[in-house]
């Protein structure tokens, strides 16, 4: 078993030394991406529905639900929760956009690696060619990937952070009885 996981490893540095130091940022930029997508799950899953509680017992609390007063406290309410619902998505989205224009400075860094290969050798060294060209698509291949795994993360973290949203503002109702839902 540790003979395997030290083949793959071994794999591994080989894959990412092919496609350059450009890959390292795609990995690391998708890492911190992924970290940020398995915080805001973690959040959904299990820190929201107490902070939702909170907020009801708190709505629930108050004597009156109709005046100006409580109008402005339950918009406060929802939009303290909102915010942390919000938290972090808009990094998400940025880290999604980032990815596939990595995988282009790795194609450009890889081209110029294939150039300089024909500017030196004259044409004639295909090894040397094929290692640019490495360069140039690995890199392409890993952004593109990293960004539609995010693009699927965000949009359904996204789906879930509209839902809550809407179902809060819908807990907190206002009646004239101050039964409060």
């Amino acid at each position: 078993m540790l003979y395997a996981l030290t083949d793959y490893y071994n794999r591994l540095l080989v894959f990412m030394d092919t496609g350059g130091a450009v890959l390292w940022l795609i990995a690391g930029l998708t890492f911190v991406m992924w970290l940020l997508v398995i915080e805001r799950y973690w959040y959904f899953r299990y820190a929201l529905g107490q902070e939702i509680d909170e907020v009801l017992a708190c709505w629930q609390s108050r004597p009156e639900h109709t005046s100006w007063r409580a109008s402005s406290i339950r918009r406060l309410l929802i939009s303290r929760v909102s915010l942390n619902i919000r938290h972090n998505m808009a990094m998400i989205k940025t880290l999604v956009a980032l990815c596939p224009l990595l995988g282009l400075l790795g194609t450009v860094t890889g081209m110029i690696d294939v150039f300089n290969v024909l500017a030196v050798s004259g044409g004639g060294d295909a090894r040397a060619m094929a290692g640019g060209v490495s360069r140039a698509t690995i890199p392409t291949m890993a952004g593109m990937v990293a960004a539609l795994s995010g693009v699927f993360a965000h949009t359904w973290l996204e789906r879930i952070a509209q839902r809550e949203a809407a179902l809060l503002e819908d807990h907190l109702t206002r009646t004239a009885d101050g039964s409060g839902s």
